[in-house]
């Protein structure tokens, strides 16, 4: 988004604010903007394997000298986190195992330091700046109110020594856009590396078929088209999961964001029968037990959502999968998104118990239905087809991982560019088997 030529504008978009437009045509793959993180936190579970201030993931990180917990490329990476490092640093030391803040409020620690040192406009806010982000406090009910109480009192409670506080007001607005405006970056297997605000990115409306796609190098957010882009149209990118029906989607997008999504997938509903496809059936089930079967289809989904965050026993976790996927397939077909959620919960549980195979016979079952409901460039279908690319190639059955590995680079080359280091060590790691 230089200034000698624009090929983007910000502009008022009819009924839903401020957006981004196009000034000139954009081609599928096409990088259209990159934007630097205001500021970012690397999630506490990567600590060790990636670099605290680049994100870089690497062997033989330099460690923190006082705290010991954070870690770094080489001194420069040090120097550079120092500023936001120092909020957390001592505190570590004297809280120990007691220092547990989470990652909004860590995040939102480092937006206050900041502004205080960066009161100007920054090279994040080209077109938007932080304190132009919507907070939407007006819409709150009372529970997302109290959570955000719950995070000023962590705030004062971890963060006392380094930081000048707005008074608890601003805290509550400043909070408020936090939850709306930060982002998660994710690995190339969608693993959630830390949070991070990128004010221009996110100056992007929301449609469930979005022209362009948001991918990280680093801790630099990069945007690119996954459809064609014509000079006058608004750039749409996606805030939500994708994979689930219009009514799901729409219940997130108010929960999350407040608002309601009119795009042409959510009138025409077009997808939605596939997603919630039903089994074939003698007696077809009635139209209220395919309503209960929903029901219970989210509120599994949500206690299991809940379960994760608890030190379960990861076996007693598959056995909550399988029994819902069992009771759901009396009803649902393999490829109805419910099913396939619980699936990919199945998968990613064993995964982590290094049952290769039971990941892949879940990964197996997932990615035909995953190509077909996803939109035609997803990180979804991309990160399935590079597990079941690094599955296949650990279990020895080369060709079908060289098969997988491929699509998935197919897809990463459109969304993160060719030249990312995620193609480049996918690509590398074809020609090493």
């Amino acid at each position: 988004m230089s200034s000698e030529s624009p090929a983007l504008e910000r502009f008022q978009s009819p009924g839903k604010g401020r957006g981004l437009r196009a000034l000139r045509r954009f081609a599928v793959g096409e990088l259209l903007f990159s934007c630097p993180a205001y500021t970012c936190v690397l999630t506490v579970n990567e600590r060790g394997n990636h670099c605290e201030c680049c994100f870089a993931r690497k062997e033989g990180l330099s460690r923190c000298g006082r705290c010991k917990q954070a870690f770094y490329c080489n001194v420069e990476c040090q120097k550079q986190d120092w500023p936001l490092h120092k909020l957390e640093c001592s505190a570590m030391c004297v809280f120990g195992q007691n220092w547990n803040p989470s990652e909004t409020v860590r995040l939102t620690a480092r937006i206050i330091a900041k502004q205080k040192t960066h009161p100007g406009r920054t090279e994040s806010e080209k077109l938007l700046s932080i304190t132009e982000f919507e907070s939407h406090l007006d819409k709150l009910d009372n529970e997302k109110r109290e959570l955000i109480q719950n995070d000023i009192s962590a705030l004062h409670h971890f963060y006392s020594k380094h930081i000048e506080y707005p008074d608890n007001a601003a805290l509550v607005v400043l909070f408020g856009q936090v939850n709306c405006n930060g982002f998660t970056i994710e690995d190339e297997e969608l693993s959630h590396l830390g949070s991070a605000i990128f004010p221009d990115v996110a100056l992007m409306n929301h449609s469930c078929c979005p022209n362009v796609i948001v991918t990280y190098k680093g801790t630099v957010a990069e945007v690119r088209a996954v459809q064609e882009i014509e000079a006058g149209d608004e750039i749409f990118t996606s805030y939500i999961d994708l994979l689930y029906p219009t009514e799901d989607r729409n219940d997130r997008l108010r929960d999350s964001y407040f608002f309601t999504c009119d795009c042409r997938e959510c009138i025409t509903k077009k997808k939605d029968k596939d997603k919630l496809e039903i089994r074939k059936l003698n007696e077809p089930p009635s139209a209220e037990a395919v309503r209960d079967m929903i029901k219970y289809a989210r509120n599994v989904i949500e206690e299991f959502r809940r379960a994760k965050h608890y030190k379960y026993i990861l076996c007693e976790l598959l056995e909550v999968c399988e029994l819902s996927l069992d009771k759901m397939g009396a009803v649902f077909v393999e490829s109805n998104v419910y099913m396939l959620h619980m699936m990919y919960q199945a998968m990613g549980v064993c995964l982590y118990m290094q049952d290769w195979e039971g990941a892949l016979r879940y990964g197996q079952k997932i990615i035909k239905p995953y190509s077909k409901h996803y939109p035609l460039y997803s990180l979804n279908v991309a990160s399935m087809w590079l597990k079941l690319g690094r599955l296949y190639m650990g279990l020895e059955n080369r060709p079908a991982g060289v098969k997988a590995l491929k699509k998935a680079i197919a897809i990463m080359e459109i969304a993160h560019g060719k030249d990312h280091p995620y193609v480049i060590e996918i690509k590398k790691e074809l020609e090493a088997h």
